[in-house]
């Protein structure tokens, strides 16, 4: 391709435009939101190329913390430096956190109201389906684990039965049994 004939390269014209895509994006993203990411920034907004955009979001990936606020970290320190990437930043969580306060405040005026409680205990179900099915879905994985099948199933259900049945809090479970689980991959896997 002949790059000096090159259309310029699309990228946000401004901070505030930064911003206000970042916004619009958390506005849009209730749980996996990956599509919607990748329809902005890739075939709308055409800040990044497809390419571009795989490699980015893997090393959001990577990084602790939710992919999506890694991946406008990335995006706002690529174009503005560091002002851009607490930018992005900022749009990703204002916003939201200003909605999330606000419907915090709405409940503590409506939680005692039986038509909340019961709504919230129905949401509450939904979600727990909603993990239980993505869980049920990964199972399959499970088969080429370098543990096993049988150790698998058996971190698997004993981490079920601590926290359900002995109501053992997670920071308490997910240390014990998600370190013992990878010492042992660990074991495993080593030459």
């Amino acid at each position: 391709m002949d790059t000096v004939n090159a259309p310029p390269r699309a990228q946000p014209q401004s901070l505030t435009d930064l911003f206000t895509s970042f916004t619009f994006l958390a506005l849009q993203g209730f749980g996996g939101v990956l599509a919607v990411v990748q329809h902005n920034l890739v075939e709308k907004k055409h800040w990044l190329t497809k390419d571009e955009f795989v490699e980015e979001w893997a090393v959001a990936q990577i990084m602790p913390g939710p992919n999506v606020v890694n991946l406008a970290l990335i995006i706002g320190g690529r174009y503005f430096g560091l002002r851009g990437a607490l930018t992005a930043l900022a749009g990703m969580l204002l916003v939201p956190l200003m909605l999330l306060l606000a419907l915090a405040i709405i409940y503590a005026h409506v939680a005692d109201h039986p038509g909340i409680a019961g709504a919230l205990r129905g949401m509450g179900a939904v979600a727990a389906g909603l993990i239980g099915a993505s869980g049920l879905k990964l199972a399959s994985i499970l088969r080429t684990h370098p543990l096993g099948l049988p150790l698998a199933i058996v971190f698997c259900v004993s981490t079920l039965v601590v926290v359900a049945a002995f109501r053992w809090p997670l920071y308490v479970v997910l240390p014990v049994f998600g370190g013992l689980s990878c010492l042992l991959t660990y074991r495993k896997l080593k030459p």
